[in-house]
């Protein structure tokens, strides 16, 4: 018998895509912010990226940034 606690499945590790690829997060690269954003434009959490914690907050700052100059938008239009 298998053990109730054990895995079924194995979880590959997120890899920040900022920290390997040596990108930079501007809030003009309305294109790159913009991959980050849900369909109904909220900011999509680290946990679902794999953005490390640095990123991950320079991320929502520009997202801020750029809603703020009218590059993306705060919610969706019905």
């Amino acid at each position: 018998m298998e053990n109730p606690k054990e895995k079924k499945f194995f979880t590959r590790k997120k890899i920040c895509k900022f920290c390997s690829e040596a990108l930079g997060i501007d809030y003009k690269n309305f294109d790159l912010l913009s991959q980050f954003i849900t369909e109904r434009k909220k900011i999509v959490p680290r946990r679902s990226t794999g953005l490390c914690a640095y990123h991950q907050r320079e991320l929502a700052s520009a997202i801020k940034r750029g809603r703020i100059m009218a590059l993306l938008p705060f919610t969706v239009l019905h």
